[in-house]
């Protein structure tokens, strides 16, 4: 996912509580106006984050399967957790 400082974004559930800090390792593309570094798997650095909701749910996908003339009919739905989190610093 690319990001910016100062972003705020939704990502898979984490295990922090709100007014952590987390900090992700794994970069695997930097883009410094133009000039593109790409990883062989990751590059070094890290991407500081701070938790502002550690419990938000997505939208609710319905999920519905149906035989033709069978009467065989199912609706179920899900909604996935997220964190929001919002970029601090990049240091790469």
């Amino acid at each position: 996912m690319k990001v910016k400082e100062g972003q705020k974004l939704f990502v898979h559930r984490l295990d922090a509580k709100q007014g952590d800090t987390v900090s992700f390792d794994r970069i695997l593309l930097i883009d410094r106006d133009g000039a593109v570094e790409i990883g062989t798997p990751t590059l070094p650095g890290t991407v500081g984050a701070t938790v502002l909701a550690d419990d938000v749910q997505g939208d609710k996908v319905v999920i519905f399967k149906k035989k033709r003339r069978k009467g065989y009919k199912v609706k179920r739905g899900h909604r996935q957790q997220f964190t929001q989190i919002k970029i601090d610093s990049i240091t790469a």
